[in-house]
């Protein structure tokens, strides 16, 4: 048939070819890089505010040394107001912070921000970057003691009194939720991810539930030997202040030198 067209319709024809292979070739390509990069990034060199997620219970005090360091370093820092006592479920929750991230990022006209999560409060973290929206808003992510893959308290608690209030059900070890927050990548493409663990916590048992596949995972104890670091120490540690000092910087997110 193309012996038929006129020159002119030939070379019109021999174009238009060109350029749907060149497309084509250009989608395959993209396809390769999203494949290796996983989908959109933030700009890793421009800290903005860090909004920090308290744990199990809603006690925000906990979170104070950490604040008011982060503070003294110059950055604005908010914190999330739990919701019912912080023990209802890490899924509302992590809406709640998605709404708090967007009105953070408004009032500051910040194009990213850090998350902070300690205690159950990273798992809300995950939860938001996974399921709403955050893996392309937020820069860096930091969890200290979090049972990212339950604790045995939990589990406890369940055995000992038949249930417990939703939050704990859903920090069992294996439970629905982290099932699903765990299958495939633990930690999204678009943050850069860290943890802090401490072998002397008793709350997050065993130690490693604490651990991301993909993270930077630091232990206390790898910096201090013998360190006695409890899970209620981790936020106001100043080993863990050292953490947070090379994850939430401009620079790539790196372990701290050893020391006590």
């Amino acid at each position: 048939m193309r012996s038929r067209l006129a020159p002119a319709r030939r070379r019109q024809a021999v174009v238009l070819g060109v350029l749907l292979v060149a497309a084509l070739v250009a989608l395959v390509a993209w396809a390769g890089i999203r494949a290796v990069l996983g989908g959109p990034s933030v700009d890793q060199g421009t800290p903005g505010p860090v909004v920090a997620v308290t744990g199990y219970g809603g006690r925000v005090a906990a979170l104070d040394p950490l604040v008011r360091r982060l503070r003294d370093q110059g950055r604005e820092v908010v914190v999330l107001q739990p919701a019912g006592g912080g023990t209802g479920d890490l899924r509302d929750e992590a809406a709640r912070l998605a709404t708090l991230v967007e009105d953070t990022r408004e009032r500051t006209g910040a194009a990213s921000v850090d998350l902070v999560g300690y205690s159950a409060g990273g798992v809300v973290v995950r939860l938001y970057v996974r399921d709403d929206g955050g893996a392309d808003v937020v820069r860096r992510v930091v969890t200290l003691g979090s049972p990212h893959h339950g604790t045995d308290v939990a589990e406890l608690a369940v055995e000992a009194a038949g249930t417990c209030p939703t939050a704990c059900e859903q920090l069992v070890p294996d439970s629905d939720l982290l099932r699903g927050l765990n299958a495939g990548d633990e930690t999204p493409e678009g943050p850069r991810w860290a943890t802090v663990r401490s072998d002397a916590d008793r709350v997050v048992t065993p130690t490693d539930s604490a651990v991301l596949a993909g993270a930077r995972n630091v232990l206390v104890q790898d910096l201090c030997p013998g360190a006695d670091v409890q899970h209620d120490d981790l936020p106001g540690d100043p080993r863990v202040a050292r953490v947070l000092d090379a994850a939430l910087g401009a620079g790539p997110v790196v372990a701290p030198e050893p020391g006590c």
